[in-house]
This record gives structure tokens, C-alpha cells and sequence, in this order.
């Protein structure tokens, strides 16, 4: 491969980075974590605000950098504790036993390839 070669994979492999990264970054700060129990809203989190919040009696969601996950539960199987975590439209943890739901809520950038 000659020296003009590399240079251009460079340059699209460049591109290609910055359109990611932009495409990862946009559109994340309007995305919330909504805290259901009992199938009723119990709260409603931006994922970009750091804080812990007591659930019931014994789980403890966590939110912060763009994402949400359960820090404790006192549920006997803990698999919410386990999840990792969350922090696209659609995603969610739950908690069976203590019938908590974190789900995450916001607009995802996605390109619809079936428009063109």
C-alpha cells in the first residue's frame, strides 16, 4: 500500500469516529430513569444527576453519568442487584420480589434506514 493510502484510511477511520461519538453523545441528556412500584410511578431521575434513592425499604437505585443501576435490594435472590447498568430508551431492572421497576425514558438517535 502506498503512503496516500494510509492516509486515507486514516482520514475515513477519523470520520467515522467523530460521527459515532457525536451520534453516541446526542440526544442522552434528556433521558430519565423512572422508578416504578407497584406498578405506580414512584419517581422520575435524569440519569446525568448523581444521587442514591431509597425505594421501599430496601432497594437503592443509583443514577449518575448516564446511567441508573441497583446498588442494594433486600430481596433474597438479588439478581437486580446484579444487573448491569442501564441506560438507553427501553431498558429497565426489576425487582420481582419487592415489585420495583426502573426503566429508562428519552429519546434514543436512531437513523431509519427504511425512510430512504
Amino acid at each position: 500500500m502506498k503512503k496516500n493510502d494510509w492516509k486515507l484510511i486514516v482520514f475515513f477511520l477519523i470520520v467515522a469516529g467523530v460521527f459515532f461519538f457525536w451520534n453516541e453523545m446526542r440526544g442522552k441528556e434528556g433521558r430519565e430513569a423512572v422508578i416504578y412500584v407497584d406498578g405506580m410511578e414512584y419517581q422520575r431521575v435524569s440519569l446525568w444527576k448523581e444521587q442514591e434513592i431509597l425505594v421501599g425499604t430496601g432497594n437503592v437505585v443509583v443514577t449518575g453519568q448516564g446511567s441508573a443501576h441497583m446498588e442494594a435490594a433486600d430481596c433474597p435472590d438479588q439478581i437486580c442487584v446484579h444487573h448491569r447498568p442501564v441506560s438507553k430508551s427501553g431498558e429497565s431492572i426489576v425487582c420481582l420480589p419487592n415489585r420495583v421497576v426502573v426503566e429508562i425514558q428519552g429519546e434514543d438517535c436512531e437513523v431509519d434506514v427504511t425512510a430512504y
